[in-house]
């Protein structure tokens, strides 16, 4: 009982990398509606990204992500890159990365999952249906309900 009351109350841990700060904002609006404590580290940038999961730089004291919230089209390193470093990384590989796009190409969705993405999401035009997508997104890969 103790443990799963632990378990619980154990913060999550997102790694949201995307560069467009109002996407930022909702996407912290949308957890704000979580059931568990949610702590959010952004980066702006593919290189930020890596620099957050390896400790690097400013980063020196960064957490290591419950989850990883992707955008593909990043500056200074592409998405895609991020995934495939993250995957490659036996530090790393375990975390879920879920890919937030704004890309509906199936190549996109193709290369995503070819680099061993976990998940493909869209990005909702809707803040109600973007509301849905990080609930989904808690509930499957984070156990929140």
């Amino acid at each position: 009982m103790t443990s799963l009351t632990l378990k619980e109350h154990k913060t999550i841990k997102v790694l949201l990398v995307e560069d467009n700060m109002p996407d930022v904002v909702l996407i912290k609006e949308a957890f704000k509606e979580s059931k568990r404590n949610v702590q959010i580290v952004v980066a702006k940038d593919g290189q930020e990204a890596m620099d957050c999961l390896k400790g690097n730089g400013h980063f020196a004291l960064c957490f290591r992500p419950d989850i990883i919230l992707l955008d593909l089209n990043i500056p200074k390193k592409s998405g895609l890159e991020v995934l495939n470093e993250i995957k490659s990384d036996a530090a790393l590989r375990e975390v879920p990365v879920i890919v937030l796009s704004g890309s509906s190409l199936d190549e996109d969705i193709r290369k995503a999952y070819d680099s061993h993405a976990n998940f493909y999401i869209i990005k909702p035009q809707d803040l109600e249906q973007l509301f849905m997508a990080i609930h989904y997104v808690e509930k499957t890969w984070l156990g929140v309900s």
